[in-house]
């Protein structure tokens, strides 16, 4: 595995640096990063379940952005080591990042959605997504307690994540969250796909990728 990668330029860099920093306040763990055909894929997980009897979503951020140089890679590495590599890298005007040591802890990196197969559903206003997202915030925030236990903090989160959202039955609330947090609400309309178990919400500013287990929207 090569020990740096270089991106286009140093705007593509600042955005790889906001989605990071964002992905980090959402789920401070690691992110997974795949280089190939002169593209970098980043992806940051969102929701994922705590084990094999939780039936939540797995959610997953994904942003891509061009090589300067051609690579290819697939590494899970701590985000925040990465974030202080983009920013030294900042620092010096540059566009080469160092990849950090890679971790083996993160088991929703050996989750890979497809990559075709994508069925269009239409569209999503980002407004209902935003809203979606804002409503479940300050009802998860009213509904856990201070000190509360982890097991009550993942049970409201599920319930209230869990939910179809109104007027778009086929996109969970889960997926709103993650599309508000990783900043890819704009303007622009949501377009949704499926393929197989997977939801993708896919807006100018990125991706949200939904797996939701014994799943599918046409059964």
């Amino acid at each position: 595995m090569p020990g740096t990668f270089s991106l286009a330029d140093t705007r593509s860099l600042d955005d790889l640096h906001v989605y990071l920093s964002r992905a980090a306040r959402v789920e401070e763990g690691s992110v997974r990063l795949i280089a190939g055909s002169g593209v970098l894929a980043v992806y940051c997980s969102v929701f994922t379940p705590a084990g094999l009897l939780d039936e939540s979503a797995t959610v997953l951020g994904l942003r891509t952005l061009a090589l300067a140089e051609p690579a290819t890679f697939d590494a899970v590495v701590p985000v925040r080591s990465l974030l202080q590599r983009i920013e030294r890298a900042q620092q010096e005007a540059g566009t080469t990042v160092g990849l950090p040591m890679e971790v083996n802890t993160a088991t929703w990196a050996a989750i890979s959605p497809p990559r075709g197969g994508w069925s269009a559903l239409g569209d999503v206003d980002p407004g209902l997504l935003d809203a979606t997202a804002r409503a479940g915030i300050r009802e998860v925030a009213s509904a856990i307690p201070d000190g509360a236990g982890e097991q009550l903090v993942r049970k409201v989160r599920n319930e209230v994540w869990g939910r179809p959202i109104p007027g778009a039955e086929h996109v969970p609330a889960s997926a709103a969250f993650a599309a508000f947090a990783l900043g890819f609400l704009g303007d622009d309309p949501v377009r949704v796909y499926e393929s197989g178990p997977w939801t993708r919400l896919t807006t100018t500013r990125g991706h949200v990728l939904v797996k939701r287990r014994a799943w599918n929207l046409l059964r």
